[in-house]
């Protein structure tokens, strides 16, 4: 019996036969902790500040296994470095990004209302149809200015 509350997704680790291996748990503790899009390079650099011996290539290694378990998120904002965020939360939340193209600034974008919920469904649904392909996710991301970038471009 353990010790510790069991953190949900550990839960993850005994349905794909992994361990929860002393990396892996500081991994999806830094994103718990950080709540937002990190590159491996910033996984990277958090895990040395805790004191972590860790290489580059095995925090690359570990996030590619807990993307593949659908732990953490993969996104690309076209900054050339991949990045990523936890999707298992509770309660799960879908987003979208708005992305500043000058700043680099990521806002995660939650608040549909009815019609873009409606909109998006019907999409997905004749997509599905059309192409008779199940959609099982789908990313969208809103390029332009943040408020800060586009008043100091106007001024």
């Amino acid at each position: 019996m353990k010790n510790k509350v069991e953190k949900e997704w550990e839960k993850e680790f005994d349905y794909f036969n992994k361990r929860v291996t002393p990396c892996r748990r500081a991994i999806m503790e830094i994103f718990e902790e950080e709540e937002r899009h990190l590159s491996a390079e910033e996984v990277y650099m958090l895990l040395r500040e805790r004191g972590e011996k860790v290489g580059i290539a095995t925090v690359y290694r570990n996030l590619d296994l807990l993307s593949q378990m659908g732990l953490l998120h993969r996104v690309n904002f076209g900054d050339g470095r991949e990045h990523y965020e936890m999707t298992r939360v509770s309660p799960p939340q879908h987003h979208h990004h708005l992305v500043c193209t000058r700043c680099g600034k990521v806002i995660d974008y939650s608040e549909l209302v009815r019609e873009e919920h409606e909109f998006l469904d019907r999409l997905e649904r004749e997509l599905s149809s059309k192409y008779d392909f199940l959609i099982q996710s789908h990313q969208i991301y809103f390029y332009g200015l943040c408020e800060s970038c586009r008043s100091n471009f106007e001024s």
